[in-house]
């Protein structure tokens, strides 16, 4: 699955958003994964679990659903003024038998996952 959550820009507001999709998609093509979800959030809640996107992302990952999660780099899923939280997550996801996967080219080409 994808999980995007990019700040809107002035001019046009979803050109991030639209840049990580479109970047998600091709790292999933690139490397055979289906993405059987694309999940957004609106940029700005620092906690993970405050916002509806990523709490889908959670019942997916729970439920067996999903196997990968691919997120642009590891601030999409928490800023890194708390990480701790971005860690929490990851280690709930790996708990769960999910990887996060990062398509970001400079993270993407190092194998991409957090720990």
């Amino acid at each position: 699955m994808l999980y995007v959550c990019a700040e809107r820009s002035k001019l046009p507001p979803t050109l991030a958003a639209d840049r990580a999709e479109a970047e998600g998609r091709a790292f999933a093509e690139a490397r055979g994964l289906t993405l059987a979800e694309v999940v957004t959030d609106l940029y700005g809640e620092p906690d993970p679990c405050r916002r509806k996107g990523w709490m889908r992302v959670r019942e997916l990952a729970e439920s067996g659903a999903v196997g990968v999660v691919i997120v642009r780099w590891p601030a999409c899923i928490a800023p890194d003024a708390s990480h701790e939280l971005r860690h929490r997550e990851i280690r709930w996801l790996q708990d769960h038998g999910v990887l996060v996967r990062y398509s970001w080219e400079p993270l993407a080409s190092g194998g991409g996952e957090d720990t």
